[in-house]
């Protein structure tokens, strides 16, 4: 079983909610899962695979609570290659900045030479009131490859 790590930027609380289901599913099945709120770089060192569960905000924006994670990652993380990621982006279409927090977090990922295990997923809320949904089965795809 691996190591997980789930990294979680939440506004109103859906992705929050969203990533603790994804932990207590990964974790019924055996996967030692760190949910880890608010994110921190040192948290991945031991994690087998990464998943980043965000929600888009304001005009394309990572929501406040990962995005010191981020810019701390762009410019003091080393480099992650090989490591295992995934990304489940929450968002509404009707904007035009949909799902530009999920393409921050996968960019960065790739520019730290991660592989990502399988395409983001972009749950869009004009579609589903309920990202599990979707992202259930996105799950069971993305942890086959880990």
């Amino acid at each position: 079983m691996a190591n997980i790590t789930i990294m979680c930027g939440s506004v109103f609380g859906a992705a929050q909610e969203l990533a603790e289901r994804i932990k207590s599913t990964l974790s019924e099945v055996g996967h030692n899962v760190m949910l880890n709120i608010p994110c921190s770089t040192p948290d991945m060192d031991n994690a087998d695979a990464i998943l980043i569960i965000t929600s888009t905000t304001g005009q394309g924006e990572l929501p406040s609570n990962i995005e010191p994670f981020y810019f701390n990652a762009k410019n003091n993380m080393p480099m992650q290659t090989g490591k295992l990621f995934g990304v489940i982006c929450l968002g509404d279409s009707s904007y035009t900045t949909y799902g530009q927090a999920g393409d921050l977090m996968q960019e960065l990922f790739i520019e730290l030479q991660a592989k990502e295990a399988f395409l983001m997923l972009k749950v869009d809320a004009v579609q589903t009131l309920e990202p599990e949904t979707l992202a259930l089965p996105w799950l069971e795809q993305w942890v086959k490859r880990l």
